[in-house]
């Protein structure tokens, strides 16, 4: 009874418009992505010492650890038709880390490389088809953007900047990337072709801003931003107009990501004293 309660009482505040928080067990979380199909969100979880991919549902619930590896393994991204998990390794070697792109059935069966190591390569994000593979990788010095086929053939380097290109992010239709870079001072979202051609910088400022995530419909793009002395999750439009403080709190909030119907947003808070997920419905 009493779960059924907090669960009722949790669906009030959400319909209010306030964040309702949907773990509390304390352990360290990041990298949040919501299932296609809805149903589960996966997540890096520090849990017993050990930083892994789990799964839960989308009420918070049924954790379930993706594969039993002692090895750190994180970031994971699901494939667009929900039947496979793309993540980093970090094979451990003395003080410093091997990261690669792994990839595994979401059932935690058929664990495969598919990015050798070769420096830091982490982010992996498969394109809406299923067809290409995005990533970052130090390969040719500072963090750059990368894509390959699916099986992690015919590499491409899309960008080539001094500065960092971090956090990429597929457009709903594939033909665009957000992301992350200091090209032009502090770390702002930008926008490019699938190819690296026709680079758009969307937001200005003074602030910190990465982890940009387009909504379902291609519309908007949520991104994380410390223009108003805090980490809070932004809203903007596609083409970088109409900005909104989704959170608006002192707490640290970080990780977006949207639900398959474009509704909610669920993303990584230390307001309640610990990394827990909560999720806000989008106006």
């Amino acid at each position: 009874m009493r779960a059924i309660i907090l669960w009722l009482s949790a669906i009030a505040a959400s319909s209010a418009g306030e964040p309702v928080r949907l773990t509390g067990d304390g352990s360290h979380k990041q990298h949040l992505q919501w299932s296609p199909d809805g149903s589960r969100i996966l997540l890096t979880r520090i849990h017993e010492g050990k930083m892994a991919l789990w799964t839960m549902t989308a009420q918070g619930k049924d954790f379930k650890r993706l594969i039993e590896k002692d090895t750190p393994h994180f970031d994971g991204q699901w494939s667009p038709d929900g039947k496979k998990i793309f993540f980093v390794l970090d094979i451990l070697q003395g003080t410093d880390g091997k990261l690669q792109i792994d990839r595994v059935n979401a059932d935690g069966t058929d664990h495969k490389n598919i990015i050798p190591h070769k420096a830091f390569d982490e982010s992996p994000r498969p394109s809406p088809d299923g067809k290409k593979l995005l990533w970052v990788s130090t390969r040719d010095g500072n963090p750059e953007l990368y894509s390959a086929d699916e099986d992690g053939k015919n590499i491409k380097r899309l960008t080539s900047e001094v500065a960092f290109d971090l956090h990429p992010a597929w457009s709903p239709d594939g033909k665009r990337i957000a992301f992350s870079s200091g090209r032009t001072g502090r770390q702002k979202i930008f926008t490019m072709s699938a190819d690296g051609t026709d680079v758009k910088k969307l937001t200005d400022g003074d602030g910190l801003e990465s982890w940009p995530a387009w909504s379902p419909d291609g519309k908007r793009i949520a991104f994380v931003s410390n223009r108003t002395g805090n980490y809070d999750i932004w809203l903007m439009s596609a083409n970088g107009k109409d900005l909104k403080n989704l959170t608006n709190h002192p707490g640290t909030d970080t990780s977006p990501t949207w639900s398959p119907d474009g509704k909610r947003i669920a993303f990584v808070s230390d307001r309640g004293g610990a990394s827990e997920v909560w999720v806000i419905d989008v106006p």
